[in-house]
């Protein structure tokens, strides 16, 4: 049976010769995999551009009940990304976007509208900012948690919670950040420096882990702080 739904791409691995297996974050279905054949050939009808990290796109997808991989009927890149490839500081932030959404997302297979709502219009807003986006990865890790049913109450519960399994430790000027952070929307300008940047990377990241039992190590996280230092 075909539906009709939106969707984003979170990543794709080698399948055979000529074909790749995406995944993809769904507005009707959840996280679900599709498989492309001969996308990887020079005539492919669609081209391995399309399947990029974070690509939103319009959908028209076969899902068959107790099929772990499913086949897409009609693909439409939509909107098209006219930053978010070609910038080194956000696609830098794009590519851990995409890395640390597969992580949390893992075993999402049911409609949250209001999730996809919330990641398909951040990644938009994003690409169509201008300037001050360098913190932009921190005000969407801050804001996610409330529509996968963890909120913190506010920067002292993320610490405490945190500090219970990891020893780290936030000045009180970086505590200070943390709470500006949870308070505002993806859109508030936060002013931060270098280095609290990192920190509360670093226990925003720690708070997810505890979560979420699929979450692994970030790879893309090192070549994330080099760009951003």
């Amino acid at each position: 049976m075909l539906h009709k739904t939106k969707g984003i791409v979170l990543g794709h691995v080698k399948y055979g010769e000529s074909s790749l297996i995406i995944q993809v974050y769904t507005e009707k279905f959840g996280i679900q995999s599709y498989i492309e054949n001969g996308v990887r050939k020079a005539k492919a009808k669609h081209k391995m551009a399309i399947f990029q990290p974070l690509t939103l796109l319009d959908l028209v997808v076969y899902k068959k009940t107790n099929s772990s991989i499913n086949r897409m009927s009609e693909i439409k890149v939509n909107p098209p990304y006219r930053s978010i490839p070609y910038e080194i500081i956000k696609s830098s932030i794009g590519i851990f976007l995409a890395e640390f959404l597969n992580h949390i997302l893992r075993g999402e297979e049911e409609d949250n509208p209001m999730m996809f709502g919330f990641i398909h219009d951040s990644l938009t807003y994003f690409d169509q900012k201008e300037e001050d986006y360098i913190n932009f990865h921190l005000q969407f890790l801050a804001q996610l948690s409330t529509y996968l049913g963890f909120k913190p109450s506010g920067a002292v519960e993320i610490l405490d919670e945190v500090s219970h399994y990891h020893q780290i430790k936030l000045r009180p000027d970086e505590l200070v950040k943390l709470e500006e952070l949870l308070a505002n929307d993806i859109t508030y300008d936060l002013k931060i420096n270098g280095e609290q940047r990192q920190q509360l990377l670093k226990i925003l990241i720690h708070f997810y882990q505890i979560h979420s039992h699929s979450f692994k190590e970030i790879k893309s996280l090192r070549i994330l702080h080099e760009v951003l230092s």
